[in-house]
Order: C-alpha cells, then structure tokens, then sequence
C-alpha cells in the first residue's frame, strides 16, 4: 500500500515498519503454522464408518469446545478493538486487528477441517468475514502511516463502521456454525440405530447446551427436546436415560425448550420413569433434576403447569420415595429441589405430602449427615416445611419429629468456606428456618417448645450481631417477625432492653436499628 506523507525521515518510516512488521509477525505465524499443522491428516486409511464412530466418540465435543474458545477470544478481541479505537491508540488498534484476522481464519480452517459438511449460505458467510478482515487489516494500517488529526478523525467513523460489519458477520457465522453443529448431532440420534454414536451425539448436545442460554434455544428450536424425549421412550436405550435427561435439564431452561416439551407430553415421559421401579436411582435422580428444571419458581413461563398439575400426584409420589431411599447426598439434593418447588405453586402438593409423612422422612434424612451433606440439601428441606407450615395439620408431624430442634440448629448454619455460592445457601436456611418457626409458633405448643430450645436468645443474636447473620436483612426480618411471635406467647423469654428495642417498635424501626448496630472505628 502506498504510505502516506509524514513529517519523519525516510530512515525512521523504514524502522517503525520494521518493528511493526516484527511486533506482528508472531501472531501471524503462530496462527498460520496451527492452521497448517491441524490440517495434516495423521491416517491414510479411508474406512469412513470407522471415521465415523471415531471422530463421533472423541473429537466432536472437543472439537465444539475449542471453536466456543476461539469464538469467545475472537469475540472478546473485537470489543477490546472498540476500547482502543475510542481512545484512538492506533498501533493497538492494528495489531489486535492483525490477531483478529488471523483468529479468524484459523477457526474456519479448523472447522472446515473437522467438519464433514456445510452448507453453501456458510461458506458465502466465511468468504464475506474474511474478505471483511482483510479490509479491515489494511484500513488500520493505512490509519498508522498518517498523524494528521484531521484524516485520523475521518478515517475513525469508517474503522467503526467495519469493525460493526465485522462483529455482525462473526457473529451470523457463529450462530449458523452452531446450528449447524445441533442439526448433525440431532440427526445422528434420530437416523444412527448405534449405542455408541447416540450416546455422543447426546454428549455433544450437552456440551453445547451447557454454553448458555442462547445455545439450548438453538437446540430446542431445532427439535433437541422432541428427539431426546423419543430416546427416553425407547427401552433399548435406557442406559443413556441418565444422560438423555441430564441434557433434557440443561435445555429446558429456556422458554423454547419448555414448548417443546409440552408438545411431547415431556411431563407424562417424566412422570412414567419415575413411577417406573426397574429404572435405576440414576435415572430417577436426573428425572427429579429435570421436574426441579421446569418447576423453578424463578421461571416467567408457566403454560406447562397445566400438565403437570394432572400428573402431580404420581411425581410427588415418587420423589418422596427417591429421598427416602437416596444413597448419596446428590440424589437426595435432587429429589428434595423438585419438591421444594413443587410446594410454591399448588398448596395441593402440601397436602399429599402430609398424606405421604413426608415430614418425618426428611426430618430423618437431616440426621444422615452422609445424605444431608451440605447447606444447599438444607436449603431444600427448610424450604419444603416453610411452605407445609401454613397447613396447621403440620405442626405436630414436626413436633414429633424433632423439628423444632432441626429448625434451631439451622439458625446457627454457617458457611465453611470462602465460596458466596455456599454463602448465600447458608443464609436462605436461617432466613427460611426464621420464617417457619414464625409460622409454626401460632401453635402455643410449638412456641413452648422453641423457648425451652432457648431460640428466643438465637434469634436477638441474630438480629443484634450483622456478622451471624452475614450481614443478609433477609435473614434479619425473618427473625424479626420470628422473635416477635415468640414474645407475644412468652413475653418473659425477653430482657426489657431487647423488648423496647426488638419488639415493641414497628417492625420498620428496629430493622433500621439492627442494621446500624455496627461499630465505626473511622
């Protein structure tokens, strides 16, 4: 390309380009050589069907994996591009360009290389970004060999503009590869009769579905869920249910997936295997994880519930069982998910689980520290007898069972590592064991019992001590209201100070009291 006038000699342009061409060259080479060395084939045989089971078994899904690697590095590139480029530092900007163009090439050679097939609207795409990036090389580099402010400023709007086209032409192109990617493996479920080549393409619909959200809808919309629901029909493939509903799981977070699976009577499929007693725990427990999927509360699409409310009864059933005899704390974890978020949106799964004494089995469960193993386990427990606890039926079922004690002790829950995941779980089980105790002490009996477990001074502990209660004002309300229903059956569990402070103001105020009960040593 012809260099622009600059007011420099001609010996330091000559320097620059050097240590410019120098500056990039590595990234050039190293990308190039990997494209070269990846296209080598190692085997001259050519029995295809070999090719086939082989290729299917160990390098699809590292194959998908390392083009989601390079898509995301390409992808984080271009908005770092877009940084420099706003702040006009020119050199950053040609040589992330550079990179850029070669990240880019190098991905559609690997995948052309690995890629048994594509369509024509895909290699028109690749032609575009590539031609796209060369431009865009080259209109960066032409903007180094200038300093005039003026023509850099001109110059700026049209290098925004093709890094856009850039952006959007990537960006198609990974959304058709991937497309692309859940039709073969959905099409080698429905048309391959082999063991060995379902269970990878299933593994490969995994893998992708575990990439986010906009991967399952890719997946549900073409067909993901109806063809593994076929598999989860088919007794010869039962030794993939596991699997099959590990993946149905993953996909049915979207909205997408959850049509899908209403149009299959997915519900009625799920509710047949767990009722089925010849499966095995394994495929019961992914079962469970699939109903815990599809009934979150936190789910804005609900036209699936009306299926499910048919077929409740059964479920319920089944995965009260499942936590009866769990063999493992997972198992146990699962089964009590689905339940707990059964229990949010139909009063009537309170019910049977009253008729099913579910109360005492999980209350026996929490005295298995190798079932009930972890914070999250509690959490569904707590939660699953908060929401019971508006049925007055339930109170002597916990009375019976120690549950006053349990719903003590799960006030002391506290995290054991560094983890805010773990963290936050340990705080939903205060706040939730707060919330039934408060429920369960309109009952004088279980009030009594509560202030002989001394919850009463738990409770102000909480509520004085920010630290207890890792600073959540969740938990701190929770045991607000708790402590107040305690002191209105037992008024003399309380020291005068924390009455006037805890009790006798509005519930807004001795919130706002708690929370600025911190000491400041600034």
């Amino acid at each position: 390309l012809p260099s622009l006038p600059v007011p420099c000699s001609m010996h330091l342009i000559q320097v620059d380009s050097v240590q410019r061409w120098m500056e990039d060259l590595k990234l050039m080479t190293d990308c190039e050589c990997m494209c070269i060395l990846q296209s080598k084939p190692i085997s001259t045989e050519k029995d295809e069907q070999s090719e086939l089971i082989l290729s299917s078994q160990h390098s699809t899904c590292d194959n998908l994996q390392l083009l989601l690697k390079r898509a995301w590095i390409i992808s984080t590139e271009l908005s770092r591009i877009a940084q420099k480029l706003e702040k006009g530092r020119w050199q950053r900007v040609h040589s992330m360009t550079v990179r850029v163009n070669c990240h880019v090439r190098s991905m559609i050679n690997k995948y052309n290389n690995c890629s048994r097939s594509s369509s024509e609207d895909m290699h028109q795409l690749e032609k575009l970004l590539i031609d796209k990036c060369s431009e865009f090389t080259a209109f960066t580099e032409r903007c180094l060999q200038t300093e005039d402010e003026e023509i850099l400023k001109s110059m700026k709007s049209c290098v925004n503009e093709t890094l856009t086209t850039v952006a959007q032409y990537f960006g198609q192109l990974i959304e058709l590869v991937l497309t692309h990617e859940a039709q073969n493996l959905l099409r080698q479920t429905e048309l391959s009769g082999s063991l060995l080549v379902t269970e990878s393409a299933i593994s490969g619909l995994l893998s992708l579905a575990q990439e986010g959200a906009h991967l399952c809808r890719i997946i549900a919309k073409e067909g993901g869920v109806v063809a593994l629901f076929k598999i989860c029909r088919q007794d010869c493939f039962r030794c993939l249910y596991p699997q099959t509903l590990r993946t149905l799981a993953s996909i049915c977070c979207v909205e997408e997936g959850m049509h899908q699976l209403d149009k299959v009577d997915g519900i009625l499929c799920l509710a047949d295997i767990l009722t089925d007693n010849s499966h095995s725990e394994a495929t019961h427990a992914e079962a469970a994880a699939v109903i815990a999927q599809i009934t979150s509360p936190h789910l804005t699409f609900t036209q699936h519930l009306s299926s499910f409310l048919e077929n409740m009864e059964e479920i319920v059933t089944a995965l009260v069982k499942l936590c009866q005899e769990a063999s493992s704390g997972e198992v146990f974890l699962l089964a009590s998910a689905a339940l707990a978020n059964i229990t949010f949106f139909d009063t009537m799964a309170c019910e049977i689980l009253l008729q099913l004494n579910a109360v005492k089995i999980l209350l026996a469960a929490c005295s298995d520290k190798r079932i009930v193993d972890t914070p999250y386990s509690r959490d569904q427990v707590v939660t699953i007898l908060a929401n019971m606890s508006v049925l007055d039926q339930c109170t002597s079922e916990i009375i019976q069972g120690n549950g006053v004690q349990l719903l003590m002790e799960m006030l002391f829950e506290k995290s054991s590592s560094a983890n805010p995941a773990e963290a936050a779980a340990c705080e939903r089980v205060q706040q939730k064991s707060a919330v039934t105790l408060a429920r369960l002490s309109r009952d004088p009996e279980v009030a009594d019992v509560a202030v002989k477990l001394s919850c009463i001074p738990r409770l102000i502990k909480l509520c004085r001590s920010p630290a207890e209660r890792n600073n959540s004002d969740s938990v701190l309300v929770a045991c607000l209201a708790a402590l107040r229903r305690l002191a209105a059956m037992s008024p003399d569990g309380l020291e005068d100070a924390d009455f006037q402070q805890l009790v006798k103001p509005r519930l807004v105020d001795s919130f706002l009291l708690c929370t600025n009960m911190e000491e400041s040593f600034v």
